[in-house]
């Protein structure tokens, strides 16, 4: 049975321990790195660096900036022991390549196993997207304040 991109329980990919609202990256690569470092604190990938190079490799294909100060940089990878998301929020918005040009203060990263079907992967994507093309949400990204507002806001329908 295929699983409907409403379906997808956005809760059993994040929780609180997987959000940062006040990154202190000023770089892009920092960012990443500061995320990937949240995903091996909860177990979520067991090698960093291999994770990095896989995201990395995956920023060269194309921008992963969507515009209204949102990327989302991802990776499958064979360093990935639970599919999750880890989500930041910088203090000021950093360099980003992006699609309206502009920098980026969002950043939702998916790290995805790499044995997970590209169906979870894109149905994923597809969810946040759906999200994302609500202007109301990116807005209400830059002003939550607390890590519960923003699974709230990911879980809405």
């Amino acid at each position: 049975m295929q699983m409907s991109v409403d379906e997808l329980d956005i809760k059993k990919v994040i929780n609180e321990d997987l959000i940062d609202l006040n990154l202190e990256a000023a770089t892009k690569l920092e960012a990443i790195e500061q995320l990937i470092h949240l995903l091996y604190l909860n177990h979520c990938i067991n090698d960093e660096k291999d994770f990095l190079e896989d995201v990395l490799n995956r920023e060269k294909e194309g921008i992963t900036g969507l515009g209204e100060g949102v990327a989302i940089p991802h990776g499958k990878s064979e360093s990935v022991i639970r599919t999750s998301l880890a989500i930041g929020r910088t203090q000021k918005p950093i360099e980003w390549e992006s699609l309206d040009g502009k920098p980026i203060s969002t950043i939702i990263l998916f790290a995805v196993k790499n044995t997970d079907s590209n169906v979870l992967h894109i149905k994923l994507l597809q969810r946040v997207a759906i999200l994302l093309a609500d202007d109301d949400v990116i807005a209400k990204f830059q002003t939550v304040r607390t890590k519960q507002e923003l699974i709230d806001l990911l879980s809405k329908k």
